[in-house]
């Protein structure tokens, strides 16, 4: 008889005040009322466990929605300034944002990443990094691969549809158009850490995610 003890079980963070407050309070009164916000796939996300949650990136709005959204917090990397900020600092913390100093290298994030990971978290990543104005993935980067070959975690692909008509680039006021999350299906991780497995995770990611975009029907 195998008497191996089965490797234990990560299991998420549990929220904390300051995030149920923000959810319900800022959150979702913006992304259900203003922008008529919805999800699609939600029953795809896993409830526990290392998680690195893979988005487009069309405005501002899309860190709070992707992070409230899916069921589960997210966290994100934000700068460690801000962490020194009166109220918002603390605030930030509590939704789950991890800091990482200006000029840091890309390892230093990647490490500072990884670890979130380990402890259980989801930790969201934009595909290109920045803000497209067509709010597509166009020039997808190799990070969130690393991320999930690094630390064994699934990577979810989710399409954020019309959030770079709502507040994209050169938009100082918002549109008040339909926002939806559409989630899709687990992409596993790369089978190692060569360049060769992470750009092909990655160029999947990139189609899955441009799918889904396309699944929501064309521009009005």
């Amino acid at each position: 008889m195998n008497s191996d003890n089965p490797a234990p079980i990560v299991l998420a963070p549990k929220p904390s005040l300051t995030y149920r407050l923000v959810s319900n309070l800022l959150v979702f009164p913006v992304f259900r009322g203003l922008f008529r916000g919805s999800t699609e796939g939600n029953e795809r996300v896993p409830v526990q466990g290392p998680l690195v949650v893979v988005a487009n990136h069309g405005s501002h709005l899309d860190p709070p929605l992707l992070g409230h959204a899916l069921g589960r917090p997210v966290a994100f990397m934000a700068k460690a300034e801000l962490f020194e900020v009166p109220l918002l600092g603390p605030l930030i913390r509590a939704c789950g944002a991890y800091p990482v100093r200006r000029g840091a290298s890309d390892r230093e994030a990647i490490r500072t990443a990884t670890a979130r990971l380990q402890e259980g978290w989801a930790t969201g990543v934009f595909l290109d990094g920045t803000r497209q104005a067509d709010g597509r993935v166009n020039q997808p980067l190799a990070g969130a691969a690393l991320l999930s070959a690094r630390s064994g975690a699934p990577l979810l692909p989710v399409a954020i549809v019309n959030s770079h008509r709502a507040l994209g680039t050169g938009r100082t006021w918002p549109r008040l158009v339909p926002i939806q999350l559409r989630i899709g299906d687990l992409v596993p991780p790369p089978t190692g850490r060569r360049r060769a497995d992470l750009d092909a995770t990655t160029a999947e990611l990139q189609r899955r995610i441009n799918a889904l975009l396309d699944q929501a029907g064309p521009r009005p």
